[in-house]
């Protein structure tokens, strides 16, 4: 079976390596681009990384950018093609219009995504369901992979 998608799963400052290698390994598992946008919690090239995607690694399409402006400047994405997850979104995560070249953007495990960011883009704040009051947030890398196969799913 061939994934010919061309959405990609952005973390914007990253902090845990493990997080980071396991979403790059299921950047791998769906043939899709890994966007990591400084600055990092870790070197790129830490071991953790490396152990938590394994030896498939070696094969996530990766690309880096400086900074935000930086990747809206490089990358010049469409505005209503970028999705951002967090606690606080207005809506769920599956009624997001999906399509196939949208970016699925992903703020720093204790930092989300910055203030400013979340202001300019609001209507494009999505959360998954969480029903437990006990519950503050999602890992990282399990929100990144639920809301990819959702995205997929929508696709296909």
């Amino acid at each position: 079976m061939q994934n010919n998608t061309k959405f990609k799963i952005v973390l914007f400052a990253p902090e845990i390596p493990g997080n980071t290698g396991s979403i790059g390994r299921t950047c791998v598992a769906l043939n899709l681009e890994l966007i990591l946008i400084k600055p990092y919690g870790f070197e790129i090239d830490e071991k953790a990384v490396r152990r938590a995607g394994l030896d498939y690694w070696k094969h996530v399409k990766l690309r880096e950018f400086d900074s935000w402006e930086d990747f809206l400047i490089r990358e010049n994405p469409p505005r209503e093609k970028l999705f951002f997850y967090e606690n606080n979104g207005s809506k769920l995560h599956y009624e997001a219009p999906y399509s196939q070249d949208c970016y699925l953007i992903f703020g720093g495990e204790t930092r989300g995504i910055p203030y400013e960011v979340e202001q300019e883009y609001q209507s494009q704040i999505y959360q998954l369901p969480m029903y437990s009051k006990e519950i503050r947030s999602l890992n990282l890398s399990n929100v990144a992979t639920a809301v990819a196969y959702e995205c997929l799913r929508h696709l296909i």
